[in-house]
Order: structure tokens, then sequence, then C-alpha cells
């Protein structure tokens, strides 16, 4: 059993967490971060690894933005690159229509006064990208300086960083109780540990709807699966991370040659035994839908296929902001496209614990948007 007290309490330890923790630590702050498993182990260490501004919800691409200035530093942040690589994202536009909503857009984004624009490519420009697609095309969205990096290593490459800064990790930590003492919180685990602390975090991802409970919030997560693929090593044919519009298919090759075939094929959770499944139909369609665009990949094995437990919310957009309870703060629903924005968040958390807001607008992930009137 474990008695300790902090000023700052972090659940969750996965790349939200880990880099508030982080980011904390590096400004002095007492903090000590409780994760069930560890670190990484769910969403943010079986992610696909995109790095994209691409396509992402106009209203998340402050976050976004902000968060790409932090990767291209990312080696002096964590000490270590993350395998980041500013591949390139393409969006492939099969038919007319995907490509009339990409310029639809673009609009958007302009219209909302954002320093980012998408380039949308002719047919003959995308094939110049990714010479071996095969299909119908109407044109493509691309974003030179988005890519990719290692999602696992990533947020082991926080937690180390946060560590070395003084933060402290207990992994094998289930929050089961919290206290309101007045002054401080008091949290409780399942294993017997016991943290005192005078401001709590909520990172506890497909869990913080149950955690938000213990501090009267209806957070509004629902738990899901989120399938990948790697195949075997290929001859080089992938430069860009290539998305296919309307198909549920996102690709990208390693310097090594293999290919991870991912897109949002989901997949039935357990978060009761902490579990994601694997279906086979599922991972059968995006291999095939995969190798129609891409026929090289019929040459591919498939060497492993994972699936993550992430959370997801009614819109897509994460949750993140004060509770209703003192000194809480919740940062979940991340979606499936919260690695990327990883960096970002924990500075954003980092100021709400320290200074009271964000100097990035918080207003499209308030907490309460999906409570009835």
């Amino acid at each position: 059993m474990t008695a300790c007290t902090t000023q700052v309490v972090i659940i969750g330890a996965g790349i939200q967490g880990s880099a508030a923790a982080r980011e904390l630590a590096a400004r002095g702050v007492d903090t000590i971060v409780l994760e069930a498993d560890y670190a990484g182990r769910h969403a943010s260490g079986v992610n696909a690894g995109g790095v994209r501004t691409l396509n992402r919800h106009v209203a998340e691409l402050p976050l976004a933005l902000a968060s790409k200035k932090l990767w291209q530093r990312i080696s002096e942040m964590v000490d270590d690159d993350c395998g980041y690589r500013q591949t390139g994202q393409l969006q492939i536009a099969i038919d007319e229509e995907s490509f009339e909503r990409f310029r639809i857009r673009n609009g958007e984004i302009a219209r909302a006064g954002l320093p980012h624009m998408e380039r949308l490519l002719t047919p003959s420009a995308v094939r110049e990208l990714v010479p071996d697609f095969v299909g119908p095309l109407a044109g493509g969205a691309y974003v030179g300086d988005d890519g990719y990096a290692l999602p696992f290593h990533t947020t082991q490459a926080f937690r180390r960083k946060a560590q070395a800064l003084g933060a402290r990790f207990i992994e094998g930590a289930t929050v089961n109780a919290a206290m309101n003492g007045g002054s401080e919180w008091c949290l409780s685990t399942k294993e017997g540990h016991e943290v005192r602390a005078k401001q709590v975090l909520n990172c506890a991802g497909a869990w913080a709807t149950e955690v938000g409970k213990l501090f009267g919030d209806d957070l509004r997560i629902k738990p899901n699966g989120s399938m990948q693929i790697v195949t075997s090593r290929l001859p080089r044919f992938l430069s860009p991370v290539v998305g296919i519009t309307g198909q549920s298919i996102a690709a990208k090759q390693f310097e090594n040659g293999t290919v991870v075939i991912g897109g949002g094929r989901r997949s039935p959770v357990d978060i009761d035994i902490r579990r994601a499944e694997l279906t086979l139909p599922g991972l059968v369609l995006a291999a095939r839908q995969a190798a129609k665009f891409f026929p090289l990949l019929n040459e591919a094995i498939v060497v492993r296929c994972w699936s993550g437990i992430e959370g997801f919310t009614p819109d897509g957009l994460p949750l993140i902001g004060f509770g209703n309870a003192p000194n809480v703060v919740h940062a979940a629903g991340f979606s499936a496209h919260g690695f990327q924005l990883g960096p970002a968040v924990g500075m954003v958390l980092a100021d709400l614990i320290t200074v009271g807001r964000s100097s990035i607008s918080l207003d499209p992930f308030a907490l309460d948007r999906f409570q009835e009137t």
C-alpha cells in the first residue's frame, strides 16, 4: 500500500496524462500519476500514430496547430524523436462529391480565420504522390508537414521525461473512490493506494466516465475498439500517410517497408477486464479494401493485428475543462484522434491547473454540451 500527498494527481498515463505530467513537472508542480495498467497500455499506445491536421474538425484545428509546433521540437521536449516523421498526409477523393467536400472544408477553415489550408490536388498531382494507387480518382487534399510517430514509444517518452523532471508514476493503481476533504482530495485505489492532492486531473480515456462519476460529473464517453493491421516488408510504394474518403481506410509505410492499415474499423471491448477484441470480418474487409487501391499489398503477409480501447463522445470532439466539483479537470473522449493533440493538451491542462485558464479556446470541448436543457 502507498500513502502519499501531492499538489496534483493525474488519473491515467496515456499521452494526455503523461504530457500533462511532463509539463506540470517542468513548471515545478509536484505531480503523481495513477495508472490502472501501464503507460500507453490502451488507446495512446496502440493507435495508428497519425500526426495530422488534415481533415480534422475545424473546431479542433487551433489545438492541432498548436500541437504541430510542439511535435516539430519533440526531441527537445522529451529527449527522444519518438519516431516522428513529416511524411505528409494525403486524403484521396474517389468521386467528385468527396472532392467538393474538400473545397467546402477549405472555405470553412478560411472563414474561421485559421492559418491553415489543405492543398487541393488534381488527379495527376495525386498520382505523382502515390503512383501505385489504382481506382477512380477525383483529386486529393494534402498537408505536407503532417506525418506520423510511434505511439507507444511516444507515450513512454513523455512518461520518462515527466519522471526525470520529478513526477511520480504509480502503475497498477485503479482509482475507485474519491473523497473531498475541503482543501484536498483523497483518492483511493482498489489495490490499496491512497493519494491526497489539492487538484485532480482525469485523463482516464475510455474509463473517464467511471472516474467522472466519482466527482459528480457525467462525461458521456463510450468505449470502443480500434483495430490495426501490420504487414510484412514490401518495396517502398507509399511516402505520405494515405486515407481514402468514404472507405474507412488509412495506410502508412514505415522506413523498414512494413505497412500499417487502419482507418476506423471498430471492435467490441470489455472495459471491466480491460480488453479489446479483434473481429476477423472487419480485419479481412480492411485488408481487402486497402489491396484494392494498392495492389502491391496482395503480396504482403499479415504479421500482426491488434485493437485498443478508446473513449468516444457523441460528436467526436473531446471533453476538456473543469468539472462540477472544486479543483477537478477532465480531459478525455478524444475519439480515436487524440494522439497528435497530446503535446498541446498537456500544455493546456497544465495551464488550467496552474493559472485556471487556457490561451486556446476550449468552448468546443465543453463538458456540459451533451446535457439536456
